[in-house]
């Protein structure tokens, strides 16, 4: 057995010498140097540098399509309740109201039509993905456009509380 095994240790030292290449058995040529080791993970560490930006503002972005998709759903919410009261359907018992809902519980809750039916608008108050609260800010029919305190006559508008700024650089609270 020995001398099978010094044998085959002289063929590979023998192959070896004719390659030109040093004394090194083949199972040391399997694995990685540290130079190459530390050269990949350089390279890994300069593309996850370069992708985090990136990441970044694909999270804004989506956070910005989440709070349109809210303030239109709300908004189309209070438009809808503002036409079925115009048309008379909904008894109004507060004449300051203008025709538009007390607040955005309401829009949920449901209000009671003339004739007994209940309609509700609204599943549930979206969450602000700015803030992630479902708190937003309020105007009345009777407050100024631009006004940031709620008359609390009615909701004729809402808008985000979040005093950031979107990617196309306007104020979240201006949507």
């Amino acid at each position: 057995m020995s001398r099978r095994l010094t044998a085959r240790v002289r063929a590979v030292l023998a192959r070896r010498r004719r390659i030109g290449g040093s004394v090194r058995t083949e199972e040391a040529e399997r694995g990685l140097t540290l130079i190459e080791v530390l050269i990949v993970m350089g390279v890994m560490v300069t593309l996850a540098g370069a992708a985090m930006p990136i990441a970044k503002v694909s999270i804004k972005r989506h956070r910005e399509l989440v709070l349109r998709r809210a303030l239109r759903d709300v908004r189309h919410a209070i438009d809808e309740y503002k036409r079925i009261a115009s048309q008379g359907m909904i008894m109004q018992t507060d004449v300051d109201a203008e025709g538009y809902p007390p607040d955005l519980e309401s829009l949920v809750e449901g209000i009671d039509l003339v004739g007994g039916r209940r309609m509700k608008f609204l599943r549930r108050i979206p969450v602000d993905p700015m803030t992630g609260e479902q708190e937003w800010g309020k105007r009345s029919y009777q407050d100024d456009h631009d006004s940031r305190s709620w008359g609390r006559q009615n909701v004729y508008d809402i808008y985000s509380l979040s005093e950031g700024m979107a990617l196309d650089g306007t104020m979240y609270e201006e949507w």
